[in-house]
């Protein structure tokens, strides 16, 4: 798809005159419902509902081919499912092409015109409407303000930085003030101070503008810190929409206790009907006991295991993360297991270093059977 392509189908046209409309509306409900898309053999959608509130920030989040990103060309009109809808306040946009959804993208690799400026680029989709020069120009200005870029109006892409010209792009899509907003990994091209700066400003001007966003990254710290919500998608099905604590530490399934964060595995049986559990010299009770008994996985985070100095195991890695230090940690029977611990306490604890590792009294989730071996 050319830059031009890219240009005219960030922002939608619904023949709307926005100098009627007000500085701030709360976002639309979207609805998607049984969406199925292939792709020859290969499954892309397989049977995808989801809702999103109105204003609601969603982030999809998955590994690569989930489906994630074919659902969001669903959603802005680039790829049309084989089966379901995609119902906008109640209106089913399938058959809308996508120049015609009042929507706009933001997409990973900006899509600005070089030949035009800053301020142009951002009233591209206003001069397409029609909208007259003073007001246009007006506008253009006031969503350059709004990104942090008042003054830059007159430079031209090549003079601005990647991050300055991801804000154009944002200021680009919100000139149109649309009732969906999609994000195509819009930071992925970004290094990681600007990336964690940019997140935040998106973050604040969606809120402020009380936007429905739905933003499709693989960077799971993006997905957690910027979402209201996050659906962790898996083969083109939904494994669970929740907001970012609850994925954290309620996970409904053992994708995505393991997708998200870190994950250790460690062998254990279960006791008492399958209501708690014996792991590593503990017992603890099963957040979601299932009746079964005997022997299980044991799914531990690495914060929720205490490290002593002496024992029958051995740390075997040290890597520093600032207030915490995560080591690797062999145990007697083989297993790997990963343990966060502060660096006050890791002091010491060199690889070789003899120590004792017991589960935090919490309770644990446990996978479908034993498999040994941390994530």
């Amino acid at each position: 798809m050319t830059v031009t392509e890219n240009a005219n189908l960030a922002v939608s046209d619904t023949g709307t005159d926005t100098g009627t409309r007000a500085s701030t509306r709360t976002g639309a409900a979207l609805r998607l419902r049984g969406l199925r898309r292939s792709f020859g053999s290969a499954v892309a959608l397989d049977g995808l509902d989801l809702d999103v509130a109105p204003g609601e920030f969603l982030a999809l989040l998955g590994p690569s081919g989930c489906g994630k990103t074919t659902a969001l060309r669903v959603l802005a009109g680039f790829e049309r499912p084989d089966e379901g809808q995609v119902l906008l306040d109640g209106e089913d946009i399938v058959p809308v092409p996508a120049n015609r959804r009042d929507t706009a993208m933001v997409f990973q690799s900006y899509s600005l015109f070089p030949h035009l400026t800053a301020a142009d680029n951002v009233a591209f989709g206003l001069r397409m409407r029609k909208v007259r020069g003073a007001e246009r120009r007006a506008r253009a200005a006031e969503l350059l303000d709004l990104v942090g870029l008042a003054g830059y109006g007159d430079r031209f892409p090549h003079q601005l930085s990647g991050g300055q010209q991801q804000r154009v792009a944002l200021a680009r899509a919100l000139a149109l003030r649309p009732r969906l907003l999609l994000l195509d990994e819009p930071l992925s091209a970004l290094d990681a101070r600007v990336r964690v700066t940019l997140r935040e400003e998106i973050r604040r001007l969606q809120l402020e503008l009380g936007i429905t966003t739905v933003f499709v990254t693989h960077d799971q710290e993006e997905a957690l810190s910027m979402a209201d919500r996050v659906a962790v998608m898996n083969g083109g099905r939904l494994e669970q929409c929740a907001t970012p604590t609850e994925l954290y530490e309620c996970p409904a399934t053992d994708f995505v206790a393991e997708f998200i964060g870190t994950m250790n595995r460690v062998p254990g049986r279960a006791v008492d009907g399958g209501g708690r559990v014996e792991a590593l010299g503990v017992t603890l009770p099963v957040q979601e006991p299932d009746g079964r008994s005997g022997d299980v996985t044991v799914l531990l985070r690495p914060e929720a295991l205490e490290v002593t100095t002496d024992g029958p195991a051995r740390v075997t890695g040290v890597s520093f993360h600032g207030p915490t230090t995560r080591l690797r940690i062999a145990l007697p029977d083989g297993t790997d297991v990963k343990a966060d611990v502060s660096t006050h306490a890791a002091a010491g604890l060199t690889p070789g270093t003899a120590v004792s590792v017991r589960p935090r009294q919490r309770p644990v989730l446990l996978a479908a059977a034993p498999t040994g071996g941390a994530v």
